[in-house]
């Protein structure tokens, strides 16, 4: 039963890490709702290795050629390495920091009142911000050292469980002038970074903790495999998404799904 619910959170986490809905505060939920016992967020955290496989396989052609660029000093590819490692610090530095506070305010509430917020953000953006028009393949080397920050800080919101890595780098990315397709490809590039330095740390703190978690080891690995396979979908079918759709939809989607979280909290049925 622990493998199979592992199974099924890897789902969840693998629909969801890419899409602008909170794949962190889903995996609360559903924690939950499930039964499913984690200790020290463990496998909440460690589950993403699935999502960050399924970039790097996606883009691994792209990165092959962006890594021999920055060794030839190729102009396009110096300026997307500097602009992946300015957007990455801030969150990197902020989540070492308040490691503890940001464990304290993993709770189904929480999540419920940032989907919520979350949603209506994306609605008023969508809405009332003229985003660049979308370009036919992502244009990294666009992209300012001051773009680059600002889409970091962005990113440090994420932080808040049920605020979403993407749908705040996505934004953020819209409101500094890049348009959908370049802030989203920008986005799946943003997470590995992030999500290996999360897993490698949660790892490292807490390898002791892994047998005390449902299912053990064995409930991590079928996760991650199921986290891989959904991801790769996922990340496929937005980017497809994304060249002629807004996020309004999510924006909705977000906003039910915290009214349901509240109403199942006050009902003590979560």
């Amino acid at each position: 039963m622990a493998i199979l619910q592992a199974i099924i959170l890897g789902i969840i986490e693998g629909l969801t890490e890419f899409l602008p809905i909170s794949s962190t505060g889903h995996l609360i939920v559903a924690q939950h709702l499930i039964g499913y016992k984690d200790v020290a967020e463990l496998f909440t955290v460690v589950v993403q290795v699935g999502a960050i496989a399924a970039v790097v396989w996606f883009y691994r052609q792209d990165l092959l050629e962006k890594t021999k660029g920055l060794f030839a000093k190729d102009k396009s590819s110096v300026l997307f390495w500097r602009n992946w490692i300015v957007a990455t610090i801030p969150a990197g530095i902020l989540a070492v920091l308040f490691e503890k506070s940001l464990s304290a305010i993993a709770k189904p509430v929480v999540v419920a009142g940032a989907l919520i917020v979350g949603g209506v953000l994306i609605w008023l953006v969508e809405q009332y911000h003229r985003a660049p028009e979308p370009a036919t393949k992502p244009k990294f080397d666009t992209l300012s050292l001051g773009q680059s920050l600002k889409i970091g800080l962005f990113q440090t919101l994420a932080l808040i469980p049920g605020v979403s890595r993407s749908g705040a780098t996505i934004m953020g990315s819209l409101l500094v002038g890049v348009d959908r397709v370049t802030a989203t490809a920008f986005s799946f590039y943003l997470s590995i970074p992030i999500l290996v330095l999360a897993s490698g740390y949660k790892l490292a703190s807490n390898t002791a903790d892994i047998p005390n978690i449902s299912g053990g080891g064995s409930a991590i690995v079928a996760g991650v495999i199921a986290a891989f396979v959904t991801a790769l979908i996922a990340v496929k079918w937005l980017l497809k998404y994304v060249s002629s759709h807004d996020f309004k939809p999510f924006a909705y989607y977000r906003i039910v799904v915290g009214v349901l979280i509240l109403c199942l909290i006050l009902t003590n049925k979560l």
